[in-house]
């Protein structure tokens, strides 16, 4: 106790001045005379100017800290771009040395949809543009979330697009993590499946699946949704792989056609040979 008497002692002057100040604080809070009103309000707004000038000087230690990261970010970017430069040329010429086709870069054509059901066990969309703008049949149709479907009938203004909600829709797909492949099939509901999958195979719940190159259709690498579940039948060779598609159909006003036109021998052949 003796202690605290003495600092309070050394510092008695602070103390006193605190205390006065808070008393006038007090004082004035109190008085609602028409000088202390306007003390009030001369007081507030010069606070506040001050705070607007204050703030237009930067905090120099939040723009350092914030500078650090955003130089991260671009390097580790700059990076991955360097990666995936250097994987596209190897790319190009192993396949070159392996005699091997070029893959093109694809072109789009943009549609609007102007037609949907959803409600159908032949689930399907109407675009707004046709064969006037080079669309044909079997062109992919994606968005950018993922794999819409393909155009099945064309005019000369609109076409007619088939979507994964389709009874009669096939596509092939694979496992991207796993290179696990199927047939990708839609047998109701708001998912699809993976089927032709052996239940020893590895897929898991939250894999992205994707089309694979054995599409006669679809290029590869088309964001086809992730794998909601896995189960197995007993006494079945095939597990049961569900997707989620990574497209919303009931939010979908735009799409964009690929303009890929695919082999017509190769989807001759694909045909006959599903049935």
């Amino acid at each position: 106790m003796r202690r605290l008497f003495d600092i309070l002692g050394l510092f008695k002057e602070y103390f006193l001045l605190a205390l006065f100040i808070l008393i006038s604080l007090l004082l004035l809070s109190s008085n609602d005379t028409s000088q202390i009103r306007s003390i009030r309000s001369l007081t507030v707004a010069s606070v506040g100017y001050l705070q607007d000038i204050l703030g237009f000087i930067p905090n120099y230690f939040a723009l350092k800290q914030e500078n650090r990261v955003l130089r991260e970010v671009n390097l580790t970017q700059a990076e991955e771009l360097s990666r995936l430069r250097d994987a596209v040329i190897e790319n190009g010429q192993l396949r070159r040395l392996l005699g091997l086709k070029e893959q093109l870069p694809l072109q789009y054509q943009a549609a609007n949809v102007v037609g949907k059901t959803l409600h159908l066990l032949r689930n399907s969309i109407t675009l707004d543009v046709g064969e006037r703008e080079g669309i044909r049949l079997d062109m992919p149709v994606v968005t950018d979330a993922g794999l819409v479907g393909k155009i099945v009938s064309t005019s000369d203004h609109y076409s007619l697009g088939q979507i994964l909600l389709n009874r009669d829709f096939r596509a092939s797909a694979k496992v991207q993590r796993s290179r696990v492949d199927g047939i990708l099939v839609w047998e109701g509901g708001q998912t699809v499946q993976l089927k032709n999958v052996a239940k020893t195979l590895d897929v898991r719940p939250g894999d992205l699946v994707v089309t694979s190159e054995y599409s006669s259709i679809f290029p590869p690498g088309i964001k086809i949704g992730l794998v909601k579940n896995t189960s197995q039948a007993p006494g079945a060779l095939f597990q049961i792989v569900e997707i989620t598609p990574s497209v919303d159909f009931t939010k979908l006003e735009t799409v964009f056609v690929v303009m890929h036109v695919p082999d017509s021998s190769r989807v001759t052949i694909s045909r006959r040979a599903a049935h």
